[in-house]
């Protein structure tokens, strides 16, 4: 059995690389975190599109919300801006430069990813916050743990930051776990931050703290925010309707339910327009 197990590792470590860094890569002087994807097209399969045409820009600060059907290409958007697929078709600039020109690790320390399912590692508190990684020192993790409010949870724990946890976080809530990648992305200080759904799954008792903590981790950033809770991105500079891969509207969440399209059909079916 370890010998098969060990042939599945050793084939998936002969596996090229299809996502390669440039020769020269490019970056800019000064990082603004403007993003722009000019006419992109993503397919997995040859002859299939999954985005198609996608066009629009986000300025440095804004914050602008994807929502839509599940299916509808919103994720396939974030897999192409982190560059986990190259596009087929057009191009994704951040600070003017085509990401297929950035050196792949110096593009991703830019980016803060946070997910609907956390990842949390075996270790402590404290590695499962820097991730291991010197450039977060024990003042900067200490401060973001207590932005997001996970610090006095943390802090009632017997040995604190140095608390064992058990592997992909099980002995945590949902809505602990979901603090703990918050305040993993704030440690990390990214230009631009990308939320998954990142909300969605919060038990009640824990969504004003939820969404404080958001508040605090979107300051002073570009961000792009996937959600299926319509609650979560009212307040977001532009909202995006993302359906069969196209950008079907956009606009403010008022623009939008005045439009009485997809969107307020969306909004609608979540809320019945009780809140007008």
């Amino acid at each position: 059995a370890a010998m098969a197990s060990s042939e599945r590792i050793f084939g998936l470590l002969d596996t090229p690389a299809t996502i390669v860094n440039p020769s020269g890569p490019k970056a800019p002087r000064l990082f603004r975190g403007e993003v722009e994807f000019q006419d992109v097209w993503l397919g997995y399969q040859p002859g299939e599109s999954i985005l198609k045409g996608i066009s629009f820009r986000v300025r440095p600060g804004e914050k602008v919300a994807l929502v839509g059907a599940t299916g509808g290409g919103k994720t396939s958007i974030i897999s192409a801006l982190c560059r986990f697929y190259d596009v087929t078709r057009g191009a994704i600039l951040i600070d003017g430069i085509d990401i297929r020109d950035w050196d792949k690790q110096e593009l991703r320390r830019y980016l803060g990813l946070v997910l609907q399912d956390v990842f949390l590692f075996s270790g402590d508190m404290a590695a499962n916050i820097t991730l291991g990684d010197a450039r977060v020192s024990e003042q900067k993790m200490i401060e973001a743990a207590q932005r997001v409010h996970i610090a006095p949870f943390i802090e009632k724990l017997p040995n604190r930051y140095q608390e064992e946890v058990q592997e992909r976080g099980s002995t945590l809530s949902q809505g602990q776990r979901q603090l703990l990648s918050f305040a993993r992305a704030l440690a990390f200080d990214p230009k631009i931050l990308i939320l998954d759904e990142a909300t969605s799954s919060v038990d009640t008792e824990t969504e004003m703290l939820i969404q404080d903590a958001l508040h605090e981790l979107l300051k002073d950033r570009t961000a792009l925010i996937i959600a299926h809770r319509l609650s979560t991105i009212k307040n977001a500079d532009r909202i995006l309707v993302i359906h069969k891969g196209e950008i079907w509207e956009q606009g403010t969440h008022d623009e939008l339910l005045a439009q009485a399209g997809l969107y307020a059909r969306l909004y609608d079916s979540q809320y019945g327009f009780l809140d007008g």
